[in-house]
């Protein structure tokens, strides 16, 4: 965002930001209700942690996500209201200690398949906990400063690439140039960085080369990446 960039202080002081690249893209703006009321952040909630819970390494992902809004909230959040008073107490004892990657191990160590026994049934407090989520998300009214291009397998379900594509959809309205282009074969969370290397290195170095970015809202980007 170029109102951050523009500060002093911050990790981009003295760069030139001329391009990002992506392999997922958190967007969790995509489980927003159409009212924030009651009803729709308990939908919401209870959606974003069932859906995003798939298998263990997701639940991983999820958990520390909420792990780390909780902290950020700290006065409006508690993580027993999402998770039971033992996950509460095994969640915040893991990522006090644990990268997520190594957290998961963990989780499988213990619980298995039975890692879901840590979710509440229902969640408690979603006004506060769906507010959060999304102040916490993707910016969507504010386009970067420079073009995006997101490279995502078709089998990721850790962050599923419905995410990317609402992503797309937001920034592109706003007159952003997002490049969004499926990698070749069946891809899924943790093979998709091998398999992006011939992608997105090329992308790289034209960006660093100054040579201008075809517009990725019309799909130009894919037409001038490596054959899938």
């Amino acid at each position: 965002m170029a109102a951050y960039i523009a500060q002093a202080g911050t990790a981009f002081d003295g760069l030139d930001m001329v391009g990002f690249v992506a392999m997922a893209v958190p967007d969790f703006g995509l489980y927003s209700p159409a009212t924030m009321d009651e009803a729709g952040a308990a939908k919401m909630v209870d959606q974003f942690a069932t859906a995003w819970s798939v298998d263990s390494f997701a639940f991983a992902h999820m958990s520390m996500n909420m792990w780390g809004t909780q902290a950020a909230f700290p006065d409006k959040l508690q993580l027993s209201d999402i998770f039971t008073d033992e996950g509460a107490k095994v969640l915040d004892e893991i990522y006090s200690n644990k990268c997520v990657h190594t957290g998961t191990d963990t989780i499988n160590f213990t619980y298995g398949t039975s890692y879901k026994t840590l979710l509440r049934p229902q969640s408690k407090n979603a006004l506060a906990w769906a507010q959060a989520i999304v102040d916490g998300t993707l910016d969507h009214t504010t386009k970067p400063v420079a073009p995006v291009l997101i490279l995502y397998g078709n089998k990721d379900t850790t962050l599923p690439p419905v995410m990317g594509d609402y992503y797309r959809k937001k920034i592109c309205a706003l007159g952003g140039n997002v490049a969004r282009v499926q990698l070749p074969g069946d891809q899924n969370h943790f093979t998709t960085p091998t398999v992006s290397v011939p992608f997105y290195l090329p992308w790289i170095k034209d960006r660093i080369a100054g040579k201008a970015a075809a517009n990725g809202c019309s799909g130009g980007y894919a037409q001038q990446l490596p054959e899938r």
